[in-house]
């Protein structure tokens, strides 16, 4: 598998200094077909999405469902076959519910490779994955936040939508690693939008008066967790851990209401899936599976993270 990353990346290098090469092909359409299309974390997505299909000379779309949808989702790919699309890219956050409309399409000769979440633990026929490995991240969550969870306490453990695999494994994998201190937890769906998840989050930190710790598993809850902490209870000895970025999230952690968020390269997640598209269809380049990686950003590194975030490259 790193060896076929190795030649995609070298056969990317050569498509991107030559830009003729592109520009020559014929012109391919693609779709991006995700769910909670409108959500903050899909911003970079779109960027890198967008970039790459000018370098790639390729026409793009981004669309998806407004909340978690899996069959209306699932027939927004059997309607990017029916509509002639050379490629889909696909955010495939249940195990199940993708496996029928992925076969039809590759029957009916248009790749399908995932995006943001893969389907890894059912046959599915998509032809790779741009996305973190989210129990191992989950657990790196886990890990981190042992550094400051009291043995034996009980902490809050939010998702900002149920039935979305990707947070359920990362959940699965801090809970894992905070067993090993008798740490007990409470789970929450927080919703989407991060001001509504933080009054959620501090209804819930009142109920609870012993939760002290606030573990998150995507950018609304996290960034909603840290508005919580600072709109309520700054200054108190609570603590708030999560997943992605956003401006809010930044700034949050440079004024010490969030310890940490784990990145996940939206950026790559939008850029790779069209060029692995480009070159499978043009030239039979099998696409190949890409970890989008579980960077730590803290108050030690937030800084750099601020100034590369002004390109919308993370």
């Amino acid at each position: 598998m790193r060896k076929t990353v190795h030649i995609l990346t070298l056969i990317l290098g050569i498509a991107l200094a030559c830009p003729d090469l592109a520009a020559a092909a014929e012109p391919l359409r693609f779709i991006f077909i995700t769910t909670c299309r409108d959500e903050a974390f899909f911003r970079p997505v779109k960027k890198g999405m967008e970039e790459a299909a000018k370098r790639m000379n390729v026409e793009c779309e981004f669309t998806g469902t407004e909340g978690v949808d899996v069959k209306a989702q699932a027939a927004m790919v059997r309607k990017a076959v029916a509509d002639g699309y050379d490629g889909i890219a696909l955010n495939i956050i249940d195990p199940e519910a993708f496996d029928a409309v992925v076969q039809e399409a590759a029957e009916r000769g248009v790749p399908v490779v995932a995006f943001n979440v893969d389907d890894h633990r059912s046959p599915n026929a998509r032809l790779s994955a741009v996305v973190q490995q989210f129990d191992k991240a989950g657990r790196a969550l886990g890990r981190r936040a042992s550094e400051f969870v009291p043995d034996g306490t009980r902490v809050l453990m939010t998702v900002h939508d149920e039935g979305i695999s990707a947070l359920e494994q990362r959940l699965r994998g801090a809970q894992e690693v905070l067993k090993a201190k008798n740490v007990t937890w409470k789970v929450i769906a927080t919703g989407t939008q991060p001001e509504r998840a933080a009054q959620l989050i501090a209804k819930t930190l009142r109920e609870n008066p012993d939760i002290k710790t606030v573990l998150c598993t995507g950018q609304a809850d996290t960034e909603g967790a840290g508005l919580a902490v600072e709109q309520h209870f700054s200054g108190k000895g609570y603590a708030v851990a999560g997943f992605d970025l956003s401006p809010n999230i930044l700034r949050l952690i440079k004024a010490g209401h969030v310890r940490f968020t784990i990145d996940q390269q939206p950026y790559a997640q939008g850029f790779y899936p069209v060029v692995q598209l480009a070159l499978y269809c043009r030239y039979g380049i099998m696409p190949a599976n890409m970890d989008a990686g579980a960077g730590i950003i803290d108050k030690h590194n937030v800084d750099d993270v601020i100034d590369l975030n002004k390109t919308e490259h993370r």
